[in-house]
């Protein structure tokens, strides 16, 4: 069975088809038409809803596109629509704030912002220009522009809002206890598609053993396009987002593990503080919906050449925890992919955790997105560069690249030609030249081939240049 708060109201969905989207359910099940479709892609953002479930004794409330989410992963969680905003006649403060500050035209992605916006104002109390763009990067709007729009985000923020939903948080938070109570384990067998959601790693573990040709589904946001997209049909899907052992994040004093089933927005803090040059590519890393339901296990696993952690991964030297029932193996992340869409990964077998070095002394790391949109936009390619420099000598380089073959791939004769070398203009000449027999790249609709190879070698002169700039303002500090 699998149950969920659709508003206040119970919803039992163990009779709908497991490759059902929280958007069909909606429109063509329940009849909300206010979600509207764009893009099935998780794209648009026209589909945004809002999903609040329970962490410790708080309920936690994210936005999330409901075109590439499975109704099945909404067991033990409230889902909240644009039409659960109005209460007793009178719109909600959102909905107010889009009215007055004209934030409307033709109406078909106002739901969406909507959502978003609400969304960002239970999770806000102190707001900015900065935090409202990145909230709303995931809607498009093609008529209204978006001054408005963040107008109306700004003015919600004008006096304290204590809406019904903070009025009712407590029963909310006991209904979701109570689904939960009855049945932690998830399973569905309906019109011959199966969906199991387990909550421990050793049941996972089973049942992929049992169901060999089973998918598994973390966020879904790349899955969920065989669905939308292809038209697909699954007949088994076994969920990760409810065990319990790869949803952990520890940090240690040489090491940050992050479990396989972590999202984008529960690691992101934690990343970011112990490499900071991964806040814009986190930002620039789909929209905030996509990343409250993305996660780096399923980013390594999808095993997609334009990917954008695996050479991040591959850059810090992370390796890959992998699972068959009671056994497990240690894989470089370097080493996890074969060929294109094709791993490592034996029937079975799955990622449970990614284990990723903190940098040392004299570690100098930078990440670099190329992209047609500067957000929300798959890579031309995505240079990583982890280089460890004693007295101008590059004594190790681990260089990684995304876009540029038909895996993520490192850039082993640029690394040659930088070991040992003195770090300077003519060093970094001769590793650019050697960085065309890492790679034969291919043209497509995101880049020619020509432009692929002569940005990425830029991008190691820019890495070049920030190291070099950066030296002389400690040298101008030191002296000063």
């Amino acid at each position: 069975m699998s149950k969920f708060l659709l508003n206040n109201i119970v919803h039992d969905v163990s009779d709908v088809d497991p490759n059902t989207s929280v958007l069909e359910y909606l429109r063509d099940h329940v009849r909300r038409t206010g979600t509207k479709e764009g893009c099935a892609s998780g794209d648009c953002g026209a589909c945004t809803v809002v999903v609040a479930e329970l962490v410790g004794e708080k309920l936690q409330y994210k936005s999330i596109n409901a075109c590439i989410t499975t109704l099945a992963t909404l067991h033990g969680k409230q889902l909240l629509t644009v039409e659960d905003l109005k209460q007793d006649g009178r719109l909600h403060p959102v909905q107010q704030a889009m009215v007055d500050c004209d934030s409307s035209q033709c109406g078909f992605c106002t739901p969406g912002f909507v959502m978003s916006m609400f969304a960002y104002e239970k999770n806000t109390s102190t707001p900015s220009r900065e935090t409202i763009n990145e909230a709303l990067g995931g809607n498009l709007c093609r008529c209204t522009g978006y001054r408005p729009i963040i107008d109306a985000a700004q003015q919600l923020f004008e006096k304290p809002l204590n809406d019904q939903f903070t009025s009712s948080a407590q029963q909310t938070i006991e209904c979701l206890k109570g689904i939960s109570a009855k049945q932690s384990q998830v399973s569905i067998n309906c019109h011959g598609k199966q969906f199991f959601a387990p909550t421990n790693i050793q049941t996972l573990g089973d049942l992929l053993l049992a169901n060999p040709e089973a998918r598994l589904l973390a966020g879904g946001t790349d899955l969920s396009l065989e669905l939308t997209q292809n038209l697909e049909e699954i007949d088994t899907l076994i969920y990760t987002g409810n065990v319990g052992e790869m949803l952990q994040i520890n940090v240690h004093n040489d090491a940050i593990e992050i479990g396989a089933a972590v999202t984008y927005s529960q690691c992101k803090a934690v990343l970011v503080e112990a490499f900071a040059d991964l806040h814009e590519l986190f930002d620039r890393l789909g929209s905030r919906q996509v990343r409250n339901q993305g996660t780096i296990g399923g980013n390594v696993a999808n095993a997609s050449p334009v990917g954008d952690m695996p050479p991040v991964l591959m850059a810090l030297g992370a390796k890959l925890l992998l699972r068959r029932a009671e056994q497990t193996r240690w894989v470089p992340v370097q080493d996890f992919f074969q060929r294109y869409k094709v791993t490592v990964l034996e029937p079975g077998e799955f990622i449970e955790k990614i284990v990723i070095p903190t940098l040392g002394d004299n570690d100098h790391f930078r990440v670099y997105k190329v992209s047609k949109r500067l957000e929300d936009d798959i890579s031309a390619t995505c240079a990583a560069f982890a280089l460890n420099i004693v007295n101008g000598v590059v004594e190790s380089a681990r260089i990684a690249f995304g876009g540029m073959a038909e895996i993520p791939k490192r850039a082993l004769h640029c690394e040659k030609a930088l070991l040992n070398q003195q770090w300077n203009e003519a060093s970094i000449a001769v590793a650019k030249q050697a960085m065309r027999n890492d790679f034969a790249p291919i043209s497509d609709f995101r880049a020619s081939a020509n432009y692929r190879m002569q940005v990425s070698q830029n991008l190691l002169q820019r890495f070049y240049w920030e190291l070099d700039s950066f030296a002389d303002q400690v040298r101008v500090t030191h002296y000063a």
